[in-house]
């Protein structure tokens, strides 16, 4: 599954977000920072959103 991640210059830093995931936002001091963090919140708006049958959130490519 790919998933567009769209990233913000605010600042001093960056913030992302992936638009077909409603809420799933971060916030970040560099670019590598934000690699990290999105891939960090999608895992978490997956394993929140996933029905209670799941065994495992699916790895994504950010």
């Amino acid at each position: 599954m790919n998933l567009k991640v769209v990233i913000h210059k605010e600042g001093d830093g960056f913030w992302a977000e992936v638009p077909a995931l409603k809420g799933c936002f971060t916030q970040g001091d560099t670019i590598d920072d934000i690699k990290k963090n999105i891939k960090e919140a999608i895992d978490g708006w997956f394993s929140v959103d996933l029905p209670q049958s799941y065994d495992e959130i699916i790895e994504v490519a950010v």
